[in-house]
């Protein structure tokens, strides 16, 4: 072969040589870019935070939520209960108040509590709690005793204090010369008791429908007054509750004491202690009390 020749083919190949070594280095290059492209990629989610500010908010976890305990009903004792009272003879609601509603349905009081009224047992055991002695009232007088049956919610000796001052009120029995003296015993001649309607209701051997879970009564020396009466008052009588005993009070002792019903004497006027005031007030406005701050009977028309 001439010098001419291999000369050709030299640079041929030399050619050739730096061809692919040129096609090496771009084959790399590529390489090396798309492994630094997967490396950048999986590198974001560890690098990225650190770049950035921590600007998220923390996850916290939920806060207790403490819900207050249902409020104790007031037990109305003082733990010990006597045994069941045996002087529980029913009769017939002689004079007996039982108060009606407005619609002439009967009044609420079922023994579920709503917003500022106490709750009212609609029964109970048919046991009572003597008060204890209040520390009021003479010296002398009918002895009474007071008594509440357990589970009222009503303190007994609470009761004996309310019960004391309507007796011993000017306005009441005591300005025709009753005088009423508290004892705690059996020799009591005149008994109170708050009881549960259903407990009022065999006491006072309520029989008429309309009248079951709803009356106060005298039968013999007891004055029965209904829980429900005693803690709500009536629909029908235009003042609190509180007045409202006053007039339970002091109609059934009039009874007691051999006083018939009364009727209203007149429009406008006070209606008489003796007036079954629950049955419509004919013209009459409420009243409470037999005897008024002058000393005068408030008298009525006889009902046959």
């Amino acid at each position: 072969m001439s010098e001419q020749r291999r000369a050709v083919n030299g640079s041929r190949r030399l050619s050739a040589l730096r061809r692919r070594q040129r096609r090496r280095n771009r084959i790399g290059a590529i390489g090396a870019t798309v492994c630094l492209a997967a490396l950048g990629t999986a590198a974001v989610p560890v690098l990225l935070p650190r770049l950035l500010p921590d600007t998220a908010p923390q996850a916290r976890a939920p806060e207790a939520v403490l819900t207050p305990a249902a409020p104790t009903p007031a037990a109305g004792t003082d733990g010990t209960s006597p045994p069941a009272d045996d002087s529980t003879a029913g009769g017939s609601p002689e004079g007996s108040e039982s108060p009606k509603s407005p619609a002439g349905g009967r009044t609420s009081g079922s023994g579920k509590g709503s917003s500022g009224q106490p709750t009212i047992p609609a029964s109970g055991p048919g046991t009572f709690r003597t008060a204890p002695l209040t520390g009021t009232g003479p010296a002398s007088g009918t002895p009474f005793r007071v008594q509440v049956e357990d589970g009222a919610g009503v303190d007994p000796a609470d009761a004996a204090r309310q019960i004391a001052a309507i007796l011993e009120d000017q306005r009441g029995w005591r300005r025709a010369g009753a005088s009423f003296r508290q004892v705690t015993g059996a020799e009591a001649e005149l008994t109170f008791r708050v009881a549960t309607a259903k407990t009022t209701d065999k006491l006072c051997n309520v029989r008429q429908a309309d009248h079951i879970g709803e009356v106060n009564c005298r039968t013999g020396a007891d004055v029965v007054i209904n829980l429900k009466r005693w803690q709500l008052g009536s629909p029908e009588f235009d003042g609190p509750p509180v007045e409202y005993r006053a007039l339970i009070v002091n109609h059934e002792v009039g009874h007691w004491l051999g006083r018939g019903h009364l009727t209203c004497p007149g429009p406008g006027r006070p209606a008489p202690a003796m007036m079954q005031q629950i049955d419509g007030l004919k013209g009459c406005v409420s009243n409470a009390w037999p005897y008024d701050t002058q000393g005068r009977y408030l008298n009525g028309p006889a009902v046959p």
